[in-house]
């Protein structure tokens, strides 16, 4: 499976073109901005595009769906709880951000689906918390843990459907049971190293880990 992990955008997301190296099979993971920087990443190594996966309907995750989908005619993928938010965005949040609106999902996906991309398949991770239908994909020794789970830190529960109790509940009987070596890889550039594992997430993470501060 080939990894490739890119900061997009002035919000430090991380998008993630994910790809199938026998059948050049490809989806990309939260396609923040810099969607022709994406595409030309998956064209340079013979990758072709097809699905579009948002981990969450936030606007900092979901405003390149609309290009992406323009560039490639990917099919978007969302959890069936964030269908709805992610068509019916707050015209303040857009215009803050600079962004498009997002064409609708095409695929709903439900915790324990798995989305296939050539010979690799994806199992979705249901983890409400940071919003009520936040998803992790894991696949091959790796998790895309979006704003769930980052290096060193949580998501936030503020904002409109988030939880506290679920989120730490979705972390640690959802992500903390994956095995040790399993690589994080998060949807923000906000750690001290742009991944992890769950191993070290279990101990050193100040919010969930063994030796939490919180």
């Amino acid at each position: 499976m080939f990894v490739k992990q890119m900061e997009v955008g002035s919000f430090a997301v991380f998008a993630y073109l994910v790809g199938c190296k026998k059948t050049l099979e490809a989806l990309v993971i939260d396609p923040a901005s810099e969607c022709d920087r994406i595409l030309n990443e998956a064209k340079d190594r013979g990758y072709k595009i097809r699905y579009i996966i948002n981990t969450h309907s936030h606007v900092d995750h979901i405003m390149g769906n609309r290009r992406m989908k323009e560039l490639t005619g990917a099919e978007i993928i969302i959890h069936e709880n964030e269908a709805y938010s992610l068509t019916h965005q707050s015209p303040y949040m857009l215009q803050m951000f600079g962004a498009d609106p997002s064409p609708p999902a095409d695929i709903l996906v439900r915790d324990g689906d798995y989305i296939e991309i050539g010979q690799i398949s994806l199992k979705v991770i249901h983890t409400p918390g940071h919003s009520p239908g936040s998803i992790c994909i894991y696949a091959d020794g790796i998790v895309f843990t979006g704003d769930t789970l980052f290096v060193g830190g949580v998501g936030r529960t503020d904002l409109a459907g988030g939880s506290w109790e679920e989120l730490v509940a979705s972390i640690r009987n959802k992500l903390f049971v994956l095995p040790d070596e399993t690589i994080v890889a998060p949807g923000h550039n906000y750690g001290d190293t742009p991944k992890s594992t769950i191993g070290r997430e279990k101990i050193y993470n100040p919010f969930v880990g063994q030796r939490r501060i919180y």
